[in-house]
């Protein structure tokens, strides 16, 4: 039986990666510029990492926001933020 997803989430699949740590970084294209755009160095549009860290002044450590890739079905959440 499939599972229903609300409308506010997206599911992403990725197959055929290695063993091993790994970070994700995902934003909102809102004007499909394909950039993030940003306001002094904030960004204007929504943005998440893996492990969703709490941001504060640019973006976060690869330590923060890796995770390990073990064989077989692994799932993670990506909380997007919106600063401006």
């Amino acid at each position: 039986m499939k599972q229903s997803v609300p409308a506010d989430v997206r599911r992403l699949e990725f197959t055929g990666v290695p063993v091993g740590r790994y970070a994700l970084s995902v934003f909102h294209d809102e004007n499909a510029n394909q950039k993030l755009d940003t306001l002094v160095g904030i960004p204007k549009e929504g943005f998440g990492f893996s492990r969703n860290p709490v941001i504060r002044f640019g973006p976060p450590r690869f330590d923060k926001v890796s995770i390990e890739l073990p064989s077989g079905f692994t799932r993670t959440s990506v909380r997007m933020q919106y600063l401006l």
